[in-house]
């Protein structure tokens, strides 16, 4: 038994197909099939059921491959120490982002990271908060720039900053003669929201105080899987939605049809994270790339601790005054 060996189980653990775990692996079919046979016959046992539709797992098999998980993470971390005590900022660096952080986000850090420290490669990961947890459970990735709070004891939550909420509302909308927008504004408005899953639809329920989503009505399937989409939703007349204030430097602030405010609440705001496994040894990498991050964020968002509350007074009287001279027809 080896970690080749180990890792042929866990592809095919994964796949539940011994061609895909195969071509995962870069090897051919037959080798990782012959392999594996060899495991269970040195073993004694079977490991997987195969039909011609399907491959499971057995129970024991099921149990060896949490086994496999654990060794295959333990030789991974024998490497990362070995590389780290070599040089920490070099070599990959596996960053998980969420869709509504990562597109706006990393445009303002790539650069400035690859100019500081060109021995790092940065590789991205662009996926929704369970499944990124997942990956970085498995040890697929070595941290998460996550949205939402992780209470879990193997892992370490650093906090990076807080980002606003902004309310996106069609040009024609009553607000935009609104002086202020109150909650009880936001009663009567049709929200939208991304699909389930996004971490984005329930911050924002919570800023609406609404305890689930509308099952019922015109506006219940009207859901998108990208914040863009949904921001096209707005501009066509369908409703509001909350943009989180790093997405307001898009394209779409401008000839789209869409005014945007910023919400003046005091839980109006998500706080990004950066999650990492305690035992994931390079730290002085993870302090490098929070660092970039810290120095080339935009001040509409705010390092935790960091007055929210208030705006400039001459700022928002020049918004009123500009809302008087474009009033809609």
């Amino acid at each position: 038994m080896n970690l080749r060996d180990l890792k042929y189980i866990v592809a095919v653990a994964e796949t539940h197909h011994f061609g895909k775990a195969a071509g995962r692996c870069f090897v051919s079919q037959p080798t990782l099939s012959g392999q594996i046979k060899k495991l269970e016959k040195e073993l004694g046992i079977v490991i997987f059921e195969r039909t011609n539709r399907s491959v499971e797992i057995t129970p024991v098999g099921a149990a060896i491959v949490a086994h496999a998980r654990q060794m295959l993470e333990q030789a991974d971390v024998i490497q990362q120490l070995a590389q780290a005590h070599q040089d920490p900022l070099a070599g990959p660096l596996r960053i998980g982002a969420i869709p509504t952080l990562s597109p706006y986000l990393m445009p303002l850090i790539l650069m400035p990271l690859k100019k500081r420290y060109p021995q790092m490669k940065l590789v991205l990961s662009e996926e929704l908060t369970d499944t990124l947890l997942e990956r970085l459970r498995n040890h697929e990735i070595d941290a998460a720039l996550l949205a939402t709070d992780v209470e879990e004891q193997d892992m370490v939550v650093m906090p990076l900053f807080d980002e606003p909420f902004w309310l996106a509302y069609p040009r024609d909308h009553p607000f935009y003669l609104k002086d202020e927008i109150s909650r009880a504004d936001l009663d009567d408005t049709e929200l939208l929201l991304l699909s389930e899953g996004h971490c984005l639809a329930k911050q924002a329920m919570e800023v609406y105080r609404l305890k689930q989503r509308k099952g019922q009505g015109e506006m219940a399937d009207l859901r998108a899987s990208s914040l863009e989409t949904l921001l096209q939703l707005v501009a066509a007349g369908f409703g509001l939605t909350l943009v989180p204030a790093l997405a307001m430097r898009g394209s779409w602030t401008s000839g789209s049809g869409i005014v945007a405010r910023k919400l003046e609440f005091k839980d109006a705001y998500r706080r990004v994270s950066l999650v990492y496994r305690k035992s994931y040894p390079r730290r002085e990498a993870l302090e490098a790339f929070t660092q970039v991050i810290f120095e080339n964020l935009p001040n509409t968002v705010y390092r935790p601790g960091q007055k929210k509350s208030g705006q400039n007074k001459s700022n928002r009287h020049k918004h009123r005054n500009k809302k008087a001279r474009k009033a809609p027809k």
